[in-house]
């Protein structure tokens, strides 16, 4: 399914099922006795979209399998954005419930499938790592776990999506995305009779990813296919060009022409270098744009024809990475590549990866962020001039000072 259409799903079904299951939930709250506490035993994340997001959701995720063992961990997720979890190895891989997307019929049929599995399997605790979403509200109200962790709006002006959590957590725009998942595992020791929640210092907080280490059997195969495209051994350094984003937030892309003007003075400062662009197969157009503009040997488009973990290994082999702000930003953070994300719409405050080698660089418009949870992350912005004044020289010379101190 389209962005769009899932919004409008979200927003014109969603918003009323969400008032009427709360409803239901006000009236059957009269007859309950009070709320015993709730030993946890089992934990599911429902965390749908966006795997970048699954990668700053590690610590969380740890803490879980902390508290109740890995075994006893779950995690919802779109079947197209599983693989990374597979790559994190934090839970075991039939510990992951994948739902199709292709259209709402499947959605639901998978949605129902997944609500069946996690009723039989008596799972007491559920995150929700969605963040005013009405389908994630749904889905986790429907679960019948005792603990429902997830955002609630209280006074503030952002999507309604009812009543339906016992722990209904403060959103914080002002702590990163990584605190802020981990806050929703905290809070699950928490009354929740507390309002808002959670009160608690986070400045103790530990937040960390792993790090990927392929197999030399993996490298050996990646290094392989890349000889494929170029019918020679690789030179170095090599450099790795993500220009695409999410069609999720298509306004953090770059322009093309930008990483043509940047590609081409890196080709006539650095006589070695290879650079290799990549992406998924739907953003082959513009790989292509690029690779027929500039004509070299020496760019190898890879774009559709790796996995993510082999991805994910080209980064340990490689020296930097530039990429939009997007998934690739996050999935680079696993290794110990000099990692440069470029952000405009989105702040790198809530969102920047976590890698120690990461550079963030942005213009700093009085207009962004534009995208943020009150408005769905829908823009009415048709101009991003908050990437385009992100200038190629300035990026140019971070990939050149990189590369100069890497020899």
């Amino acid at each position: 399914m389209k962005p769009k259409t899932i919004k409008n799903i979200d927003q014109y079904i969603g918003k009323p099922i969400s008032a009427i299951l709360t409803f239901y939930e006000t009236i059957r709250s009269v007859f309950l006795f009070k709320r015993k506490n709730i030993q946890i035993k089992k934990i599911i994340f429902f965390k749908l979209t966006e795997q970048g997001s699954s990668v700053l959701a590690y610590s969380a995720v740890k803490k879980a399998t902390a508290l109740v063992h890995r075994t006893n961990v779950y995690f919802c997720v779109f079947k197209d954005n599983r693989e990374i979890l597979d790559i994190m190895n934090i839970i075991p891989k039939e510990n992951i419930l994948p739902v199709r997307q292709n259209n709402i019929f499947i959605f639901l049929f998978d949605s129902i499938k997944a609500l069946i599995k996690i009723r039989r399997l008596k799972i007491d605790t559920v995150i929700d790592m969605e963040f005013f979403s009405r389908a994630s509200a749904i889905f986790i109200y429907l679960t019948g776990a005792k603990k429902r962790t997830g955002y609630h709006k209280f006074t503030s002006s952002l999507p309604y999506r009812g009543n339906l959590m016992t722990h209904k957590i403060q959103y914080n725009p002002y702590i990163h995305i990584a605190k802020s998942y981990l806050l929703l595992v905290e809070s699950i020791f928490l009354d929740y009779r507390e309002t808002p929640m959670p009160k608690i210092k986070i400045d103790d907080f530990k937040i960390n990813i792993p790090k990927f280490k392929p197999t030399e059997a993996e490298v050996i195969s990646l290094k392989d296919k890349i000889k494929e495209q170029i019918k020679n051994d690789i030179k170095s350094p090599i450099l790795i060009i993500n220009p695409n984003a999410s069609d999720l937030v298509a306004l953090r892309r770059w322009p093309i022409c930008n990483f043509i003007a940047l590609i081409k003075k890196l080709i006539k400062e650095f006589t070695e270098l290879t650079i290799i662009i990549t992406g998924e197969l739907s953003e082959q157009n513009i790989a292509k744009e690029i690779c027929n503009t500039i004509n070299s040997k020496r760019i190898i488009n890879l774009t559709g024809k790796i996995s993510l973990r082999e991805l994910t290994t080209l980064y340990t082999i490689s020296d930097v990475n530039v990429t939009n702000d997007s998934g690739p930003g996050h999935f680079a953070s696993l290794t110990d590549i000099n990692n440069i994300v470029l952000f405009g719409p989105e702040t790198p405050r809530l969102f920047a990866p976590l890698g120690k080698n990461t550079y963030i660089m942005q213009s700093n418009f009085a207009c962004s962020p534009c995208i943020n949870m009150s408005n769905y992350r829908f823009s009415s912005c048709k101009n991003n001039l908050c990437m385009q004044a992100i200038k190629v020289e300035h990026v140019y010379d971070k990939v050149k000072e990189i590369l100069k101190n890497t020899k």
